[in-house]
């Protein structure tokens, strides 16, 4: 089974890489926007990909620029987000979307939908990446599938962003 897992998690993260590498580079240049001026990075993650933001503000190398969201920060023209969220529906996150295109804050989207089945969220991101989850990765007993890598696939993500970033900030 572990070697199933493996294969499995394997392709999704090859296929991210592949189909996603556009995407993520100007998502990574949309946060650098900020990084590089006097704007702030936020990351609004919702439910488990939390840890994402967990992560970039306490790793070992962590996010330059970026600040804890919450929906009290006063987010400026000057700053970007990206928005982490299981499914593209959520609706705090939709809300925050909304919220940020009003005001003309540029912004990017990881979700698991693909671009054309995300809607409105996609139509109103700047940028867009799809986690490629639209169902679990392995089969089980019963029939049906299971292991739903959401937040292993979206810090695959973030990494990949960071990496760019990082190159774009190093570059001044």
């Amino acid at each position: 089974m572990l070697k199933m897992l493996s294969t499995q998690v394997g392709g999704l993260l090859q296929r991210i890489a592949t189909n996603q590498e556009d995407a993520i580079e100007e998502s990574a240049r949309l946060l650098a926007q900020a990084g590089i001026g006097d704007g702030v990075v936020y990351f609004a993650c919702f439910n488990e990909l939390q840890a994402i933001e967990i992560n970039a503000l306490n790793a070992a190398e962590p996010f330059k620029k970026l600040l804890p969201w919450t929906k009290d920060v006063k987010i400026t023209d000057l700053d970007r987000v990206c928005i982490f969220t299981r499914h593209a529906n959520h609706p705090d996150a939709l809300a925050l979307a909304h919220t940020l295109y009003e005001r003309f804050i540029p912004f990017t989207v990881v979700a698991s939908e693909k671009e054309e089945d995300a809607s409105e969220m996609a139509d109103l991101a700047y940028t867009y990446i799809s986690l490629g989850i639209n169902k679990g990765l392995l089969p089980n007993e019963l029939g049906e599938r299971s292991v739903l890598p959401h937040t292993m696939t979206a810090l695959f993500i973030y990494e990949a962003i960071k990496m760019s970033y990082d190159e774009m900030l190093a570059g001044l």
